[in-house]
């Protein structure tokens, strides 16, 4: 038994448990969660604020799917503590752990989880019904929130009768009518196709700030964290690797891996290296690069998103010079791909620059939005007040 089943089987079991959590923040304590030797979460630690919309990202087994079931309270860690509001839902040292049907959270998963015997209404007021809702309440209830998904005229269809974004508000309605103090979502529009994912995006975007609720929400789109979240957290085999709002997240990734993971087209990173003992150059053997500020590392790797490229036509041949390897037209953008020796970058141009293949390009760069990392742990390295 998984999912939203388990948790109404919990509900009915622990109905004499009252847990009122009166605010709604997360706090998350040297959270550890291992499947055998295989350590999922490690030493985790995170605070989740009242009202935010908190977006999980990483790669498939970073643990972000697992952290999230860790607040739900569907699986038991095995070190840390979890706290909701002011109330304690887990402790290994206390020896805590409050079901899920206690924890005051609604979940929508990645499947929906729909009764497929039942008409979108009954989906919907069937949280309601657990709760032992009175019928006038639940019915006024679960009328404002068919009205606010569009969904009224569909009440009366099965699951089976819905399109695919259908039966997402039918998942999402059910948690709405709940009204719990927290929102878990666990990949929901994976399974929509890529312009309907879009009309979601801004849709759940809508309701979270209309409701105010604390919203957790799992996935491996980038696109959909950078465009919804309050705050970003990346997670890579078990550990958070930063936490930031997408905007900070973009243009100051704290190591090499979030710099790699975020953005599209990728990142272009440099490893280069020092030609003289002081000095703000530094050459990868096919370019030089004046950073524009001295770091104590001879070593160091550079990031520069394709945007802070800038290229133009080269008059004559000369040492630096990149050709156009590719040209991958996007719409109102143009994605070039620039070889030069054993160095390949990627720059990001208007749609109306004309290039072709084999082209020979002068290459600048933005100093100010070039991001230099230790080449040897891979971390920023802070560059000096200005």
């Amino acid at each position: 038994m998984v999912g939203w089943e388990k948790q109404v089987c919990t509900i009915k079991r622990k109905r004499n448990v009252n847990l009122e959590v009166q605010m709604s923040n997360i706090k998350i304590q040297k959270l550890t969660k291992r499947y055998g030797d295989m350590l999922a979460l490690n030493d985790v630690s995170l605070t989740i604020e009242s009202g935010e919309f908190l977006i999980l990202l990483g790669p498939s087994g970073c643990g972000k799917t697992t952290l999230l079931r860790c607040i739900a309270g569907l699986e038991t860690p095995d070190e840390g503590q979890i706290i909701i509001g002011d109330k304690v839902v887990f402790s290994s040292e206390k020896n805590i752990f409050i079901p899920p049907g206690d924890r005051n959270l609604g979940m929508v998963f990645q499947s929906y989880a729909l009764w497929p015997h039942m008409t979108v209404r009954d989906n919907m007021k069937f949280g309601l019904d657990v709760m032992k809702m009175p019928v006038q309440q639940a019915d006024k209830r679960l009328a404002k929130v068919l009205t606010d998904l569009g969904m009224s005229e569909l009440r009366d269809r099965y699951p089976s009768e819905l399109s695919g974004g259908q039966q997402q508000r039918v998942a999402l309605g059910r948690l709405l009518a709940a009204e719990p103090a927290v929102f878990l979502m666990d990949e929901p529009l994976s399974n929509l196709d890529a312009r309907l994912r879009m009309d979601m995006r801004v849709e759940l975007k809508k309701f979270q700030a209309s409701t105010g609720s604390t919203t957790v929400y799992v996935t491996h789109d980038q696109t959909e964290a950078m465009t919804m979240a309050t705050r970003v957290v990346v997670m890579k085999n078990g550990n958070i690797q930063q936490v930031s709002p997408p905007t900070q997240l973009y243009k100051n990734p704290q190591n090499t891996f979030v710099a790699d993971f975020i953005g599209m087209p990728r990142i272009n990173l440099l490893s280069a290296k020092r030609p003289k003992r002081a000095g703000s150059v530094f050459t990868n053997g096919d370019i030089e690069l004046d950073i524009g500020w001295c770091p104590d590392q001879n070593e160091i790797i550079i990031g520069a998103r394709p945007e802070d490229l800038a290229i133009c036509k080269a008059t004559n041949y000369k040492s630096g010079n990149f050709a156009v390897s590719s040209v991958l037209p996007n719409g109102p953008e143009v994605i070039v791909q620039l070889i030069g020796g054993s160095t390949s970058l990627l720059a990001r141009v208007n749609h109306d620059v004309n290039l072709q293949q084999g082209e020979l390009m002068e290459i600048s760069f933005d100093k100010k939005a070039l991001n230099i990392y230790d080449a040897e742990t891979g971390q920023l390295i802070n560059r000096p007040e200005s």
